[in-house]
């Protein structure tokens, strides 16, 4: 197996000031909480978006583990919908200290460069700053951050730039080159 080098940057906001808004897309899109959580809606999710950007690091956890990521104080869902089927979403952690990683972030390849994630992501990182609106006992969100690397689509850095994040963090690493997994084992998207 060969390796690549892959760079992982990381952005922050640290005040809600810094978050810049984005236009609404055209058309019938929604952004609604899944307030239930379902590790089986949650894994369609990451292998739907992440399947043809090789995110992998998730595929092998068990529905238990799942639940249990899920079923943490705070952990959020927020799924775009374009009339009525999902784009794609935004999955908020809150961390010790006020932080709120966005830990997963995308749309599905469906609805890419249609406008919808600019606005998702708008979206998301406020509920990241109002998190504790909804959940009593999370400290009040000081900081919202993310990271992204060179596999994730050409416009992710644009878009994170675009809603006010800044970069704090530039890592380089090697890293094993593997086949694009798809939305399922074996699949590879058109």
């Amino acid at each position: 197996m060969t390796n690549i080098p892959v760079t992982t940057w990381s952005l922050e906001q640290t005040a809600p000031t810094d978050l810049l808004p984005a236009a609404a897309p055209e058309g019938d899109v929604r952004i609604v909480r899944s307030e239930v959580p379902s590790p089986e809606f949650s894994r369609f999710l990451y292998t739907a978006v992440g399947g043809d950007i090789r995110w992998t690091d998730r595929l092998g956890w068990s529905r238990a583990r799942w639940v249990d990521h899920l079923d943490r104080a705070g952990v959020e869902t927020w799924v775009a919908y374009e009339r009525g089927t999902p784009a794609g979403y935004a999955e908020l952690v809150p961390q010790d200290d006020g932080v709120v990683e966005i830990v997963h972030f995308g749309l599905l390849p469906a609805f890419r460069g249609r406008r919808i994630g600019g606005h998702l992501l708008a979206y998301g990182a406020a509920r990241a700053w109002d998190l504790e609106s909804r959940w009593p006992g999370i400290a009040a969100t000081k900081r919202v951050w993310l990271h992204t690397c060179s596999l994730d689509g050409e416009h992710a850095m644009d878009n994170y730039r675009r809603r006010g994040f800044t970069l704090f963090d530039t890592r380089v690493e090697e890293e094993p080159e593997i086949a694009t997994p798809g939305p399922w084992p074996g699949a590879h998207p058109a």
